[in-house]
């Protein structure tokens, strides 16, 4: 296997979405960002492919240029180790806004500081102090 690189499904939200992660995240960048065109599958104007870049890791996105009958579930989360309880605490709060709590920011024992959060897209965020 040569790489292993997160995809991530939205519905006319992707670019929002990436704006969003990258805003949060150090180290963050959007590398590349397709659109559909006229005559093209998808919704002229959303994204048909897109890649970002969070503190080194790739992930692609795109809008479905169909509806499903699912969406993203906390059962697949992306995990953040974090450097500071600062960088966890505005990173958590962050990507609570108009999202919810699935496990406030707590010392749980097996971490001195930890929060798990289904961010306003649906993504669910784990994050873990270091």
């Amino acid at each position: 296997m040569s790489t292993l690189t997160p995809f991530l499904m939205f519905e006319g939200k992707a670019e929002e979405a990436i704006n969003f992660y990258t805003s949060i995240f150090k180290d963050s960048e959007i590398t590349r960002l397709a659109r559909f065109g006229e005559g093209e599958p998808g919704k002229e104007g959303e994204v048909s492919q897109a890649a970002f870049v969070i503190n080194g890791q790739e992930f692609l996105c795109m809008d479905s240029t169909i509806q499903h009958a699912f969406t993203f579930t906390p059962s697949i989360s992306l995990f953040v180790e974090c450097d500071s309880e600062e960088e966890l605490d505005q990173s958590y709060a962050a990507l609570l806004v108009d999202g919810q709590a699935l496990m406030p920011i707590n010392n749980y024992g097996f971490s001195k500081k930890f929060g798990w959060v289904q961010d306003k897209f649906g993504v669910s965020w784990q994050l873990n102090l270091q």
